[in-house]
C-alpha cells in the first residue's frame, strides 16, 4: 500500500468545503489513516515547502513568500492517505497545480479557478484549495514532517476486501 499526504489548505477550511473533499477522497477508496486540524508557523511550512518541495526553484521566491503568508491566514487539516497507488490517484483527483487549468471534475477545477498570472499580478497566492504531495518520495517526507509513528493508524476497511488479494490457504 502506498501513502500520501494532503493538506487543505486555509481556503478550503474557511469556505466550508472540507466534507465536501473528503467524501470525493474516500468514496475512491482511499483511506485515511491519520488525520489533523492546526495551524504551522512559517518554519513548519518553510521547511515543507522549500526543504522539501523546493518551490524557490520551481516557482521563485516571491511565489513562495505569498504561499508562506496564505498558508498562515488560518487553520489546515492535514491527512495521511492509504491506497494502491495513492500519490498518483490523488494528483489525477486533486488537478494540477493552476486552477485556472485544472480539468473540470478534479478536486481544483471544481472549487477553484484563479491562474498564476492574476496571483501574481495581485501579488497573492494562487488559492488552490489543496495540497498533494507530488511523488512517492515526497509524499514519505512530507508525512514525517506532519506526522509522527503513533499518529497514524493501521485498520481495515470494507472496501480493501474487494481490492487486496485473498491469503492462500
Amino acid at each position: 500500500m502506498e501513502r500520501t499526504l494532503i493538506i487543505l489548505k486555509p481556503d478550503a477550511v474557511q469556505r466550508g468545503i472540507v466534507g465536501e473533499i473528503l467524501s470525493r477522497i474516500e468514496k475512491v477508496g482511499l483511506k485515511i489513516v491519520a488525520c489533523k486540524m492546526l495551524h504551522p508557523d512559517y518554519d513548519h511550512y518553510y521547511r515543507h515547502y522549500e526543504d522539501i518541495g523546493k518551490m524557490v526553484s520551481r516557482r521563485g521566491e516571491k511565489a513562495f513568500n505569498v504561499t508562506l503568508a496564505m498558508m498562515q491566514r488560518g487553520p489546515v487539516i492535514a491527512f495521511v492517505l492509504e491506497g494502491i497507488e495513492a500519490v498518483s490517484l490523488v494528483r489525477k483527483m486533486v488537478g494540477t497545480t493552476e486552477p485556472k487549468e485544472a480539468a473540470p471534475g478534479t478536486i481544483r477545477g471544481d472549487y477553484s479557478h484563479i491562474s498564476f498570472a492574476h496571483a501574481d499580478t495581485a501579488e497573492i497566492a494562487t488559492p488552490n484549495i489543496i495540497h498533494a504531495s507530488g511523488d512517492p518520495e515526497e509524499a514519505e517526507a512530507e508525512i514525517k514532517h506532519w506526522f509522527g509513528e503513533g499518529e497514524i493508524f493501521e485498520y481495515e476497511t470494507v472496501h480493501e476486501g474487494y481490492t487486496l488479494p485473498k491469503p492462500k490457504n
